[in-house]
């Protein structure tokens, strides 16, 4: 009883806690990349999967995180959590270290700012590579990164522009 009641209290302090504002200027030094969109959310997200389906990738899934909080009564601006890959180049280093599966497949998030702007936010290829892979003991090639950050730019530029 103590532990829910702690839990709950917890969650309710998380939920009420201003965070800090977000600075929009995302670069690739954390890691992100953020795109202004010229389109709504949902377009836009939907342009993303098309262009991931394109290039031979595999749309997996997405979360709705603005409908699962409307479900308990909360608001949010629209946030498309984007969940895609490409088992031919993921499974190789997943089955090297099965830790792995808790970072891939990657992600885009499609969001709404409070000014009513569309974003594009994705793990740029240098983080996914250079810093996600070795956390699980695995290395990637500087041409892969390079490899890899040309796909990720094309198929955003398409979602956006």
């Amino acid at each position: 009883m103590r532990a829910q009641i702690a839990s709950t209290v917890l969650l309710m302090t998380i939920a009420a806690t201003p965070f800090l504002q977000l600075d929009v200027a995302l670069s690739a030094e954390s890691g992100l990349i953020t795109r202004q969109s010229n389109y709504s959310v949902r377009e836009t997200a939907q342009r993303f999967e098309d262009a991931i389906k394109s290039k031979g990738w595999v749309f997996f899934s997405e979360i709705d995180h603005a409908a699962a909080a409307k479900q308990v009564g909360l608001d949010l601006k629209p946030r498309i959590l984007i969940i895609f890959g490409y088992p031919k180049g993921g499974t190789g280093p997943m089955q090297k270290a099965p830790t792995l599966a808790i970072d891939n497949p990657p992600k885009a998030l499609v969001w709404q700012d409070d000014q009513d702007k569309v974003w594009l936010t994705y793990n740029s290829a240098e983080y996914h590579l250079t810093y996600i892979y070795p956390r699980h003991g695995l290395t990637a090639s500087p041409e892969a990164v390079k490899l890899y950050e040309q796909f990720l730019a094309e198929i955003s530029r398409q979602a956006t522009e």
